[in-house]
């Protein structure tokens, strides 16, 4: 259990790291598509962080995966959007 929850830590704390990265991409670039990466990353990243704030965590939960389908629906809008969206 204690490396699990080692693990999870990792891996929220790596979602948050990259959403700033992309985050900075954006301020740098202003391209929709690393809006859209830094918010899904951050949400994913929170996430997990409140995964581990729970007493008993568990990534099966129907929540956790909610959250995650909106984190994609993200970067499928921003992605779309930069394909199909207004031209500049």
């Amino acid at each position: 259990m204690r490396v699990e929850v080692f693990l999870l830590g990792v891996v929220s704390t790596s979602s948050i790291t990259a959403g700033v990265f992309f985050l900075k991409f954006w301020k740098r670039t202003h391209d929709s598509l690393f809006l859209c990466f830094a918010f899904a990353f951050l949400i994913e990243g929170l996430n997990r962080a409140g995964t581990l704030l729970t007493e008993h965590p568990n990534e099966a939960s129907p929540w956790t995966y909610l959250v995650r389908v909106f984190a994609f629906l993200i970067i499928l809008s921003g992605i779309l959007y930069k394909n199909y969206g207004t031209s500049r």
